[in-house]
């Protein structure tokens, strides 16, 4: 009796043994299997060109040159940059704020390079690479209303006007924290800084970079509060997730980007 006892515990513990290591083999063999698999970056190398998402309404980052047609811009610049490092031609695909994560999951790009905010919500359902420009929400006003919006408590008020773009961050912001002032949605975002210029909207909260880039540009227009933004953010290349292989290149070349200053010198084009 006590054989047949030990017996059937031995057997036991050799078959939860034998069950475990086949469970492992089957998770290294799994993990082996990913590892070696194809990834989007072995597809863009074979295919010879890149497919980069972007808005062409977000100065200085993407912008539509109204002589050519072609896109500028930061985050055109280093996208063809990218395409460089890749060795293969950059193509350019229009999105747009209200469609870029469906655009990016629809497969229409590969990447998205726009003046991207990297969020948790988008990060829920794409991929950011590491931030490489921080930035903050900033109201772009008239310059002869410095001294009247001097915080976003002074322009949350009855009779002030906000432009803004459907579909991103700043509509996000607006509608969480704009309870008083009038909120008008306008389709086509290049267009509001010159409506603010013009006095049909008293406001434009944006990334500062763009508030920045406008006031530089229409001395109409000024960007303020650059020194106590209303938040604390940082720019992506938005991407799909489970794709480790080519999220590390991405992230492996914008390190190198950092490295040999070229960052930097694409702000000194575009911001100074």
């Amino acid at each position: 009796m006590m054989k047949s006892i030990i017996s059937s515990r031995m057997l036991s513990m050799l078959f939860a043994a034998l069950f475990f290591a086949v469970l492992s083999l089957g998770q290294v063999a799994n993990a082996q299997a990913s590892s070696s698999g194809s990834s989007r970056l072995d597809a863009i190398l074979e295919r010879g060109s890149i497919l980069v998402g972007t808005t062409g309404d977000y100065k200085p980052f993407s912008i539509i040159d109204k002589t050519t047609g072609d896109f500028v811009g930061y985050d055109i610049d280093a996208a063809k940059m990218l395409g460089e490092a890749l060795g293969v031609k950059v193509i350019f695909v229009q999105t747009s704020w209200p469609t870029l994560m469906k655009d990016l999951l629809d497969d229409k790009f590969d990447i998205a390079m726009s003046g991207i905010t990297r969020t948790y919500a988008r990060q829920k359902q794409a991929h950011f690479s590491h931030g490489y420009f921080p930035f903050g929400k900033s109201p772009l006003i008239r310059a002869q209303d410095k001294a009247k919006f001097t915080s976003l408590a002074a322009i949350d008020q009855p009779g002030v006007k906000i432009g803004v773009n459907p579909g991103g961050t700043n509509e996000r912001f607006v509608k969480a924290n704009i309870t008083k002032a009038t909120i008008i949605v306008h389709a086509k975002n290049a267009e509001i800084p010159g409506m603010v210029a013009e006095g049909k909207f008293d406001v434009m909260i944006t990334d500062s970079p763009e508030a920045i880039r406008y006031a530089k540009d229409d001395s109409r227009l000024y960007a303020a509060l650059l020194d106590k933004t209303f938040t604390k953010n940082q720019f992506g290349i938005m991407m799909q997730r489970g794709d480790q292989v080519f999220a590390n290149f991405i992230n492996m070349w914008m390190e190198e980007m950092k490295l040999q200053g070229e960052f930097d010198k694409l702000y000194d084009k575009y911001m100074k």
